[in-house]
C-alpha cells in the first residue's frame, strides 16, 4: 500500500486490517478477476508464453523443492495452514529432480 493510500485509509478511521490484498486507488476491492486479466493481456502483448498467475506460483513451488528447500519451507511460504496441501498440490517430482535421486543412488552403490 503506497503512502497515499495509508494516508487516505487512516484518515477515514481506518486501520490496517484490511482483507483485500490488493485495491483501487480509493481502497475499494478490485474484481476478482482483474489481476489475472490484466496479466493475460500483458502475455498476449508481448507474445509470451501463456502461463497464470497460479502457474507461476506452481512453478515458484516446484523449484523451490528443487533448489533444496524443505516441505516446511515451502508450506510456510505459500501460507498453508494444513502441509497435506503443500504436499498434494506442489510436490510432484520434476525431471531434475528424478536425474539427481538417480545420481545419488548411483554414488550409493558405487561405494
Amino acid at each position: 500500500m503506497g503512502a497515499n493510500q495509508k494516508e487516505m485509509f487512516f484518515s477515514k478511521g481506518n486501520t490496517l486490517q484490511i482483507k483485500n490484498v490488493l485495491t483501487r486507488t480509493d481502497l475499494r476491492p478490485l474484481r476478482l478477476a482483474y489481476p489475472n486479466d490484466t496479466f493475460e493481456s500483458f502475455i498476449k502483448k508481448h507474445d509470451l508464453h501463456r502461463i497464470t498467475i497460479h502457474g507461476i506460483r506452481h512453478t515458484h513451488a516446484s523449484l523451490l523443492f528443487e533448489a533444496g528447500s524443505s516441505l516446511k519451507e515451502v508450506q510456510d511460504r505459500l501460507g498453508h495452514q494444513d502441509i497435506k496441501t503443500t504436499m498434494d498440490v506442489y510436490t510432484h517430482v520434476t525431471r531434475a529432480v528424478k536425474e539427481k535421486t538417480a545420481d545419488t543412488f548411483q554414488k550409493f552403490m558405487d561405494m
